[in-house]
């Protein structure tokens, strides 16, 4: 009987109590996977915790969308203690520091499940792993000790023990002799018989050095640099071989070159040029010495990309040889990002010498209707103010460019004021290298005394000459130079202006050079390492000898510009003296510029080391002399000495020296940034 009279059950209701008696069942299903991807030793306790989930009704009744969050924000496990030790013994730390690195036992130390049988099978095997590691270095008959020590019952440290190895490495292998061997084009080739010398020699400076697999990689590696620099840029390593003698203890090294054919320069194809001319990227491509049909030169390629970089036309430069045209003559691709047409820079500063600066320059790298490039500043200091303008004509098909400019300065040193300006119309050859210029120059300047005002008359002093002017570069790396020297000249003749009118000559001579003090290793300074690394440099460091030198030759009556004088003193000249404070004395206490000058500096510069490596940091050790004087015999040194320390950052140099003057007996504070000549 029923007691309820019957109802019509809706098809939604049916489905909204199906869904309900699903979710629960489709909650476990989801859930069983998450535990399945638990790690086995994990399980137990993973099971647990279903256990507990599942006995208490809160958890049952929550959605999986709740669930899985929990489980993802987990905190991850902290990582596994040492299951054990291990203690290498060796005779040499870098080897020690080597082998505990590559060890393959070191990488299953916090493995959670090992045991002890395990650890037996990688005890082993580790003699065949030490070996092979050792061989790489040049030991091939090493021998080899390895002892277990097991750890105290329910010790919880290192559990299954301490693993002690003691390695006796033997005798290194050395390279008895190092061959390379040449296939193709080049093997006959005449033209190329000084690229096959000078791989073979480069390769034989191996010899005699202990054998390793980094050094026989840089043999190699050497071989085929020599190779693809020149000629033959598809070269590749054909065979090579280390064949070891173990009984005489020598490693002979054989290398095959296959050169392929040789590749000649074809034309020059610029890519990305809309603003400015691509002739003068041609240009100076060609002056580089990527000619059409002269032979292909890695050299000569980073000489021109080079260039291009350092014409201020482009801010990114990317030059290389298209070898996949299939043209007789593989063309040279030069793609260019191409810098803003003007820009304005504006600028904040200050020096030891002349306190704060404040400029302002104005570029235009393409004046319309002329093609020039034109450049204006604006510089004010404490002593110093300067308003300026230079252009420059694109360049020509031999390198030489027409240059003009203008200034308009303002001096003060002491109680003497002097206002001054400046012309200038030549020509202009820059590689980087060599400089060459050729110019005429008018001079004119006022000096104010109001001291001494009877002693020095306010009229304008004016000349001209014509000038030629000579600067060699050869550093070894810029702007952190080891060794080179630099050498400029600066050769004028002219006549003074006015009512006497007087000729003179002015010669202006400067020279820096580097020494090392102690020898670099010869596999570094060859085929295994570039030559102008500075990490090359030894612990002794080097000498910087820097000498400067000018004079005017003319009538004692000459009104010669103060502009064309010398002063001497400050940061980049003497230190421990003010900037311009060398000169000749004057009765205001203050001093004159003079035809003749003298500068000499001799600077000890030697790299910090720290825990074996170098650091970006040196010390700086000087003695700086200098005279100026209206005659040469009137010259008199004045020294100044002192210390330093010297960063290498990213963009050069920054040095902060502070130096004694010996005639003043004062400290002053010295600061150079850069390195230019």
């Amino acid at each position: 009987m029923n007691l309820l009279p019957p109802r019509c059950v809706r098809p939604t209701q049916l489905l909204l109590l199906a869904a309900l008696g699903l979710v629960p069942l489709w909650t476990r299903a989801q859930a069983q996977p998450v535990e399945s991807t638990e790690p086995a030793t994990e399980a137990p306790a993973r099971a647990a915790e279903g256990a507990g989930e599942t006995a208490s009704p809160a958890s049952t009744a929550a959605p999986a969308s709740e669930a899985t969050p929990n489980r993802a924000n987990r905190p991850p496990r902290p990582p596994a203690e040492p299951r054990f030790d291990i203690l290498l013994k060796t005779a040499e730390d870098e080897l020690s520091d080597f082998l505990s690195r590559n060890l393959e036992l070191r990488r299953y130390q916090r493995l959670r499940d090992l045991d002890d049988n395990e650890l037996g099978r990688l005890l082993a095997n580790a003699p065949a792993n030490l070996r092979d590691l050792l061989g790489t270095r040049g030991y091939f008959e090493p021998v080899i000790d390895i002892v277990l020590t097991p750890s105290a019952p329910g010790a919880t440290t290192h559990p299954l023990g301490t693993v002690t190895i003691q390695v006796d490495a033997g005798p290194v292998t050395r390279i008895a002799s190092s061959n390379v061997y040449f296939k193709g084009d080049i093997a006959e080739s005449a033209a190329a018989a000084k690229q096959r010398e000078t791989i073979r020699s480069n390769s034989e400076k191996a010899t005699g050095l202990a054998f390793s697999q980094p050094t026989w990689d840089r043999v190699k590696s050497g071989a085929l640099r020599g190779l693809t620099a020149q000629r033959y840029p598809r070269g590749r390593i054909a065979n090579s071989l280390a064949d070891i003698d173990t009984t005489t203890k020598s490693a002979h090294l054989h290398v095959e070159l296959e050169s392929g054919p040789p590749v000649q320069i074809g034309d020059i194809r610029v890519e990305g040029a809309e603003r400015y001319d691509a002739v003068s990227i041609e240009r100076m491509a060609h002056l580089a010495g990527l000619t059409p049909g002269s032979d292909y030169d890695l050299e000569k390629l980073q000489a021109a990309q080079q260039r291009v970089a350092d014409s201020g036309y482009y801010g990114s430069v990317f030059a290389y040889v298209d070898l996949d045209t299939g043209e007789a003559a593989a063309p040279v691709v030069v793609q260019v990002r191409e810098n803003l047409k003007q820009k304005l820079t504006l600028g904040v500063g200050g020096s030891t010498d002349n306190g704060p600066r404040l400029s302002a320059e104005h570029s235009n790298l393409r004046v319309p209707g002329l093609g020039w490039r034109a450049s204006s500043k604006l510089q004010y200091e404490r002593n110093d103010q300067l308003l300026s303008t230079d252009w420059s004509a694109p360049l020509q098909a031999d390198g030489w460019r027409w240059r003009t400019g203008a200034r308009a300065a303002r001096q003060v040193d002491d109680f003497t004021t002097t206002t001054s300006q400046r012309f200038t119309i030549g020509e202009s050859q820059e590689t980087p290298d060599l400089d060459r210029t050729r110019y005429v120059q008018y001079d004119r300047a006022v000096a104010e005394n109001p001291v001494l005002r009877l002693a020095e008359g306010e009229d304008a002093k004016e000349a001209i000459s014509a000038n030629v002017g000579w600067t060699r570069r050869s550093f070894d790396s810029v702007p952190f130079p080891n060794s080179g020297y630099g050498l400029g000249v600066t050769l004028g003749v002219g006549t003074t202006l006015g009512s006497a009118r007087r000729p003179f000559l002015r010669t202006e001579v400067r020279w820096l050079g580097y020494l090392p003090l102690d020898a670099v290793e010869r596999l570094a300074t060859s085929v295994l390492a570039p030559a102008d690394s500075p990490a090359t440099t030894g612990r002794a460091g080097r000498l910087a000898l820097r000498v400067q030198g000018g004079a005017v030759t003319a009538a004692d009556d000459a009104p010669l510009p103060r502009t064309l004088l010398f002063l001497a003193g400050g940061d980049n000249s003497v230190r421990g003296y003010g900037l311009r404070d060398i000169g000749i004395p004057q009765a205001d206490g203050g001093v004159a510029p003079g035809r003749y000058m003298a500068v000499g500096s001799l600077e000890w510069q030697r790299p910090i080391w720290r825990d074996g490596v170098r650091t970006p940091w040196e010390s700086v050790v000087f003695v700086d002399a200098g005279a100026v004087a209206d005659k040469e015999t009137d010259l008199r040194a004045k020294v100044g000495v002192g210390a330093g320390v010297r960063y290498n950052s990213p963009v050069g140099p920054l040095q902060v020296d502070l130096a004694y003057g010996v005639d003043t007996k004062r400290l002053r504070l010295h600061l150079s940034v850069g390195f230019s000549f």
